[in-house]
C-alpha cells in the first residue's frame, strides 16, 4: 500500500520543495505585476502611447473609454512639452490611417505639437496615406497645413523632394491645389521644373483663373527654367500664400519657447529667436527672425554645406558652390555671412522666396495687425526694420517686398510710428516712373507733411535728399560702366532709359522744391527746415558735374529769397554756396554744348532764372538796391514808408544784413577800440587801395570780360574777411594783420558794388 500511495518514488520531503518553489514564481509575478501596475500609474504618458500604438483597424471607437483617456492624457503632454520625433511618427501614422476614426484623426493632427524636430519619414509615410485615398478631403487638406506649419522644424528634406512628382499630382484637386502650390513652392528646386508641368500649372490656371497660388508657384519656375514658361508674369506679385498655422500657433510657440536652450540655439548661427511674452495684443505675430536651419541632412553623402555651419569668411569662399540655402529665407537678415553669400550668388530664387517671406510678415504685422504703439511691441518692430535695414544697406539695395509695403504702408501712416525706420526705407527705395512717384510716393507724403510739424517736415526733406543722393550714384556708376539703361535694381529686369531716369528724378527735385517753398511759408521760415532745405539743392546744383546727370534744375523763389534774407549767417552762406557750384554746373554744360554737336542742352530759361537770382544778390548785398522796380522783389515806395525805416534800400547789403549785422558790429567796436588804444597808425589808404587792387587782379582775373565767379568769389572773399577780423580780435593776432584785412573788406565794396556783370548765358 506504501508503494501505491507513491507511485512515482518522490520522497515527502521532495513534495514540499516543488511547492514551495511554485509559491515563489508565483508571488514574483505578482510583485512584477504590481510594480509595473505602479509604473503604469505614475507615467500615465508612457502608458497611453503604448496604447495607441497598438491601434489597429476596426478598433471600436465609440464609448471606448481607454481610448478616450489615452487621446487625452497624449494631448495634455503635446500641448504643454511637445512630442518626441518617434512619437510623431507613430500618431502620425494612426491618424491618417484611420485606425482610430475619422473624427480622431483631425483631432490628433490638431496635437501634433513637435519638441523638438519632425522626422521627414513621417511625412513621407503621410503623403503615402494621402495617396490611398481613404481620408476625407478635409483631412488631406488638414495634414496638408499641418506640414506647411512645421516645415522648417522637419529634420531632413531630401526624401520629401524624391516623392515631389507624387505630391506635385495633387495639384488636380481644386481643395488641396493651394495647399499643394505652397508646399511645391518651398521644395522646388531647378531639376523638378519640367515641361510637363509646367503645363499642367497652365491647365489649371486656365480653368481657375489667375490665382495667386498659381501664379507664385510659376513665377518660381520661371525663375529656375525661363525658357519653359514663356507665359508673362508679374515682376511684382502679391502675397500668393497665406498662412494657416491658426490651430497650431499658440502651443508651438509656447514649446519653442521651452525647447530654445535644447534645439533652437545649437541650430542657430547668428541669430536667436527672442522671447516673447505670453499674451500678445496682437493676433498676429510674425516679427522673429528665424534661427538658420538647414534643409538638408547633415549625415547625407551629398557634398553640401549648410549656412549655419558657416563660422569665417575664408570657410565660405571654400565651400560657395556646395552651400545650401536654409529651409527659411528670413533667417539670412543680420548674418553677415549669409548676406556675403546670398550678394555673391545672386541666386534669383533665393531672392524671391525672402521677398516673399518678408512681404508676409511686413503685411501681417504692420497692415492686418498694426502695431498697437505699446513699448513692447514697439521695440520690437523697430527692431524689426532695423535689421531690415542694415540687410539693405548691405546689399545696397532694397527688397521688393519693402518697397510694396511701404507703398501701402504710407496711405494710413500717421507720420509717428517708427517715423526714423519708415523713413530711412523710404530713403532706399530705388527709382521708378514719374507717374507712379506721384501717385504711390508724392501723394501720401503730401499729406503727412502739411498736418505734421516741422520736424516731421525736416525729416521728409531729408529722406527725399537721401533717395535723390542714391539715385544719381546709381546713374554715375551706369555712366561709369557705358550704359546708357539704368539697371533699377540687380534682381530685377526693370531698367530705365536715361531721358526716364531725367524725368524721375526731374519729378522728384519739384516736388521737393513744393514741399519746401509751402513748408518755409507755413512754418514762418523756419532755420532747421530752411538749412535741410539748402542740403537738398547742395546735392541738386552739383548733379552734373559730380553726377554725370546732363540736368540743372534751379530752386525756386520760395526757398531762394528765404534764404538770402535769412536772419542767420548759416542759410545766407549756404546759399552763395549753392549759387557758386550752379554757376560751375552751367558752365560746364554751356562749354560742351559748344564742344559737341549731337548733346544734350541746358534750357535757356535755366540760365535766365540763374542770372535772375544772382542778380538779385548782387542788387541787395553789394548796390544796396534790392527792391529795383521790375525785379522780383518790387515793392511799392508807399508801403515802403509805411514802414517809416531809414533807408530801406540799403537793409540787406553786406554792412546791414541782418544776418551778417552782428558781425559788422563786432568788428567795428573791437576795430575801433583796436586803433585807439595803439600807437601803430595805418599805412595810407591810397597804399592800402593799391596793394588790395594788385592782390584782386591776381587772384580774381580780371579782364575786360567780368564773369560772375569774380562776384562770387568777391562774396566769399568778404565774408572771409568779416569772419578773419572776428577770429583776429579774439585771438589777438597781430594788429597789422587786422588793419589790412579790414582795408581789403573795404576796397572790395567800395570797387566792387559799380562794377559791370556778365552773367553766364546772357549780358546785363
Amino acid at each position: 500500500m506504501a508503494e501505491l500511495s507513491n507511485p512515482i518514488g518522490l520522497a515527502p520531503d521532495q513534495s514540499g520543495e516543488a511547492d514551495s518553489t511554485v509559491s515563489s514564481a508565483s508571488n514574483r509575478s505578482l510583485r512584477l505585476a504590481e510594480k509595473e501596475k505602479k509604473k503604469s500609474e505614475a507615467d500615465p504618458f508612457g502608458l497611453a502611447v503604448k496604447y495607441l500604438s497598438r491601434v489597429e483597424a476596426g478598433t471600436v471607437v465609440r464609448g471606448n473609454d481607454e481610448l478616450e483617456r489615452s487621446l487625452v492624457v497624449v494631448e495634455t503632454v503635446a500641448l504643454s512639452n511637445g512630442l518626441h520625433p518617434d512619437v510623431i511618427r507613430m500618431l502620425l501614422d494612426m491618424a491618417l490611417s484611420l485606425n482610430a476614426g475619422t473624427a480622431n484623426c483631425t483631432r490628433v493632427l490638431k496635437f501634433l505639437i513637435p519638441a523638438t524636430v519632425v522626422p521627414q519619414e513621417a511625412i513621407v509615410r503621410g503623403v503615402s496615406w494621402l495617396c490611398v485615398g481613404k481620408m476625407p478631403m478635409n483631412a488631406q487638406v488638414f495634414f496638408v497645413r499641418w506640414v506647411l506649419t512645421v516645415f522648417d522644424l522637419i529634420d531632413c528634406k531630401d526624401h520629401l523632394r524624391s516623392i515631389y512628382g507624387f505630391i506635385f499630382s495633387f495639384v488636380t484637386e481644386e481643395n488641396l491645389c493651394p495647399f499643394i502650390c505652397h508646399l511645391l513652392y518651398l521644395l522646388t528646386m531647378r531639376e523638378h521644373v519640367h515641361p510637363y508641368r509646367v503645363r499642367k500649372l497652365l491647365d489649371i490656371q486656365a480653368k481657375m483663373g489667375r490665382q495667386p497660388f498659381l501664379t507664385q508657384l510659376l513665377a518660381l519656375y520661371k525663375v529656375f527654367r525661363p525658357d519653359l514658361v514663356t507665359v508673362s508674369v508679374p515682376s511684382r506679385v502679391r502675397t500668393g500664400f497665406k498662412n494657416y498655422n491658426a490651430p497650431w500657433k499658440v502651443s508651438l510657440s509656447a514649446v519653442q519657447r521651452k525647447n530654445k536652450g535644447a534645439v533652437l540655439d545649437e541650430q542657430s548661427l547668428s541669430l536667436d529667436v527672442k522671447e516673447k511674452p505670453l499674451s500678445r495684443k496682437r493676433k498676429l505675430h510674425h516679427l522673429e527672425i528665424p534661427p538658420l536651419s538647414s534643409v538638408f541632412d547633415s549625415n547625407s553623402k551629398g557634398k553640401v554645406f549648410g549656412l549655419q555651419e558657416l563660422r569665417s569668411f575664408k570657410q565660405l569662399l571654400e565651400n560657395i558652390d556646395n552651400i545650401e540655402l536654409p529651409a527659411q529665407m528670413g533667417s539670412l537678415l543680420g548674418s553677415a555671412l549669409s548676406l556675403h553669400y546670398l550678394d555673391c550668388v545672386q541666386d534669383e530664387s533665393a531672392f524671391l522666396r525672402l521677398n516673399f517671406w518678408l512681404g508676409h510678415s511686413l503685411q501681417e504685422e504692420f497692415l492686418l495687425c498694426p502695431v498697437d504703439g505699446s513699448s513692447d511691441n514697439t521695440s520690437e518692430a523697430c527692431r524689426f526694420l532695423s535689421t531690415i535695414l542694415s540687410s539693405q544697406q548691405f546689399l545696397q539695395e532694397s527688397f521688393s517686398s519693402t518697397e510694396s509695403f511701404l507703398y501701402k504702408f504710407l496711405s494710413v501712416w500717421d507720420g509717428c510710428l517708427l517715423r526714423p525706420q519708415i523713413l530711412d526705407l523710404l530713403s532706399d527705395i530705388p527709382l521708378m516712373p514719374s507717374f507712379y512717384m506721384r501717385k504711390l510716393l508724392f501723394e501720401p507724403l503730401k499729406q503727412l507733411y502739411f498736418t505734421s510739424t516741422v520736424f516731421f517736415k525736416c525729416s521728409v526733406i531729408e529722406c527725399l535728399n537721401n533717395m535723390l543722393v542714391k539715385w544719381l550714384t546709381w546713374h554715375s556708376v551706369s555712366v561709369v560702366k557705358g550704359g546708357l539703361d539704368i539697371s533699377l535694381n540687380s534682381n530685377s529686369t526693370m531698367a530705365m532709359s536715361l531721358s526716364g531716369f531725367m524725368d524721375s528724378v526731374m519729378e522728384l527735385v519739384r516736388f521737393v522744391g513744393l514741399l519746401a517753398s509751402e513748408g518755409l511759408r507755413l512754418e514762418n521760415c523756419h532755420v532747421l527746415l530752411l538749412n535741410q532745405t539748402l542740403a537738398f539743392y547742395e546735392t541738386v546744383c552739383d548733379m552734373f558735374l559730380k553726377f554725370s546727370l546732363p540736368l540743372i534744375i534751379m530752386l525756386p523763389a520760395g526757398v531762394f529769397y528765404p534764404a538770402l534774407f535769412a536772419t542767420e549767417s548759416v542759410s545766407v552762406d549756404r546759399l552763395g554756396y549753392i549759387m557758386y557750384r550752379y554757376r560751375k554746373n552751367l558752365t560746364l554744360a554751356k562749354r560742351q554744348e559748344k564742344q559737341r554737336e549731337q548733346t544734350f542742352h541746358i534750357s535757356r530759361n535755366t540760365y535766365k532764372e540763374f542770372n535772375r537770382n544772382l542778380q538779385a544778390m548782387v542788387n541787395s548785398m553789394w548796390n544796396s538796391s534790392w527792391c529795383l522796380p521790375g525785379s522780383d522783389l518790387e515793392i511799392d515806395k508807399d508801403l515802403i514808408a509805411l514802414s517809416k525805416v531809414a533807408e530801406p534800400w540799403c537793409r540787406f547789403d553786406l554792412i546791414h544784413h541782418p544776418a551778417l549785422f552782428s558781425y559788422a558790429i563786432e568788428f567795428h567796436q573791437k576795430a575801433i577800440s583796436l586803433v585807439t588804444s595803439s600807437s601803430y597808425s595805418p599805412p595810407s589808404l591810397v597804399f592800402a587801395q593799391g596793394y588790395n587792387e594788385l592782390l584782386l587782379d591776381t587772384q580774381l582775373d580780371v579782364t575786360s570780360q567780368y564773369h560772375v565767379e569774380d562776384h562770387l568769389t568777391m562774396l566769399s572773399l568778404t565774408l572771409q574777411a568779416v569772419h578773419l577780423l572776428s577770429f583776429c580780435c579774439e585771438n589777438t593776432l597781430d594788429e597789422r594783420m587786422l588793419h589790412f584785412a579790414l582795408q581789403t573788406s573795404l576796397s572790395v565794396l567800395t570797387r566792387e558794388s559799380h562794377r559791370p556783370l556778365h552773367i553766364v548765358g546772357t549780358r546785363t
